[in-house]
């Protein structure tokens, strides 16, 4: 019976932790679903090699949407646990799906139909960083900003970067139940962006699948204990890209982003 009612809360838990990246805001502007490529449903892709693992399950078919910004404009990518719920008080990911927030581009011919098989690079990442207070549940994490600012993750496109279109990959990836192979959970969506702008800059580039293994040590990891240290998945944020700590500030104050949005002064 005790084994029985353990294992119906946790997956009870991991129910409710369910989430997907919907809105993306430009410079504070809410642009809404324009231009997102919204998966199927809020389940998490768990396979490394799956093509899913690029813009999630029915996200490799475009949408006639393209939102446009300029190289070095702010973009804010959006996470709630439902489709349609942007509710303040709600976590963005619940049930302690505590991990690292990562955002990748991939510089395509044309957004609408790119498929994510293209080469990818990373702009940002906001991964681990200790709190001292044993279980790394208890440490800091991208997750827990993330959380703490309304789903919302302020990411900056590098102004160096060159015109075109591309897709911009948003991504988390939840560690709690990462103690065995096959165990993480990869939450992400795709964008589709065209950038305007004079720069020139064309990063080295990974492909999606092939950049992340099962046993790789930022996703194979118990974070049921204490851990000295967490590699992020993935290749390195580009040099005109952001490295971001958590648990330091990382939401915009004394800014109204939209009606629907919290007011936080």
């Amino acid at each position: 019976m005790k084994t029985f009612i353990l294992a119906s809360a946790l997956a009870i838990q991991q129910a409710a932790g369910h989430a997907i990246f919907q809105q993306l805001w430009v410079n504070g502007v809410d642009k809404s679903n324009t231009c997102i490529r919204m998966p199927g449903s809020n389940t998490p892709v768990s396979s490394v090699s799956s093509n899913d693992i690029r813009c999630n399950a029915g996200g490799s078919k475009g949408v006639s949407g393209k939102c446009a910004v300029q190289a070095g404009d702010t973009v804010t990518v959006e996470m709630h646990q439902q489709p349609g719920d942007r509710n303040c008080k709600n976590e963005a990911i619940g049930g302690a799906h505590y991990g690292p927030v990562i955002v990748y581009m991939s510089k395509v011919a044309d957004a609408s139909k790119a498929d994510g098989s293209s080469g990818w690079f990373k702009i940002y990442e906001n991964g681990w960083a200790p709190a001292n207070k044993g279980a790394a549940d208890n440490d800091l994490w991208g997750v827990k900003d993330m959380n703490n600012c309304c789903g919302k993750v302020d990411v900056k496109i590098p102004a160096q970067l060159a015109a075109g279109d591309y897709l911009l990959r948003a991504e988390v990836i939840a560690l709690h139940t990462a103690g065995q192979s096959g165990g993480a959970q990869f939450y992400m969506s795709c964008y589709q962006l065209t950038v305007s702008g004079d720069g020139t800059l064309s990063p080295a580039t990974v492909k999606l699948p092939g950049a992340y293994s099962a046993g790789d040590p930022g996703i194979k990891i118990n974070i049921h204990s204490a851990i000295s240290g967490y590699t992020i998945p993935g290749p390195k944020v580009i040099p005109e890209g952001q490295m971001v700590t958590p648990g330091g500030t990382v939401c915009k104050k004394n800014m109204i982003r939209g009606a629907n949005d919290i007011f936080d002064f």
